[in-house]
């Protein structure tokens, strides 16, 4: 990827953190980030190779994701999203797919992810001065990082080699090690490798509705429809 293009994104994520009252270093809560953007976010069982996909019409912005894909995954999916919503010149609806080569502008929405999910700053704070003096970065820190900024052990490496914190055979090692079991070795949940989410929802949908329905626009028949477009059963206490 073009260093101009990464300048650009960096220049990007930072202005993004001040707008959303985010500091240079704090992890992002995506789900109160959602809200707080009134990004309506709707999370399904989708085939494997499917992340997610996001559309975008006048200030409404929509927001598609795999609920099947583990936690950490959904996260940077919607990071990912959160740059082609926000910062695409061209916003298009469009299939967030694991395969295939990226363009300028899929790279540039990883490479956002990537930054906006672990600012450099917040990065190099969970880790150790001597390690930071000794130009060594230990799997303990590594896992640190991993369950601080809810992302996965890979992004973490990448973000890590990004940085220049660890080398390309450093990188090459630690990817060897069998993730989640080393995670629970060291004491941490693993709910952050599991699938999350199923038929969640967030965003005003069901608030609009409601409203609709108490300002008598459309009938209780229509509103239950409604809820149940967004998987919620008028039956469930």
């Amino acid at each position: 990827m073009k260093a101009s293009l990464l300048n650009l994104v960096e220049s990007q994520v930072s202005k993004f953190r001040q707008v959303t009252g985010l500091s240079d270093s704090e992890a992002v809560n995506l789900k109160s980030l959602l809200l707080k953007l009134n990004v309506l976010t709707i999370y399904r069982p989708l085939s494997d190779n499917f992340s997610g996909m996001s559309l975008k019409s006048g200030d409404k912005r929509f927001m598609l994701i795999n609920s099947n894909h583990p936690k950490c995954r959904q996260h940077f999916t919607i990071a990912h999203e959160l740059y082609h919503l926000y910062f695409d010149p061209n916003p298009t609806p469009h299939n967030c797919m694991d395969d295939g080569k990226k363009n300028d502008k899929e790279q540039c929405a990883d490479a956002f992810a990537l930054m906006f999910l672990m600012p450099a700053d917040g990065v190099r704070q969970m880790i150790p001065d001597n390690e930071l003096m000794a130009g060594h970065i230990s799997l303990a820190s590594i896992l640190r990082i991993e369950h601080y900024f809810s992302v996965s052990y890979s992004a973490v490496l990448n973000r890590l080699f990004d940085l220049g914190l660890i080398n390309r055979n450093e990188r090459d090692t630690f990817k060897e090690y069998p993730v989640k079991k080393t995670a629970r070795e060291y004491g941490y949940d693993t709910a952050l490798y599991e699938p999350v989410n199923k038929n969640l929802v967030i965003g005003d949908f069901g608030e609009k509705a409601r409203k609709l329905f108490d300002n008598e626009k459309i009938s209780e028949g229509h509103y239950l429809e409604l809820l149940h477009k967004i998987g919620i059963d008028d039956n469930e206490d």
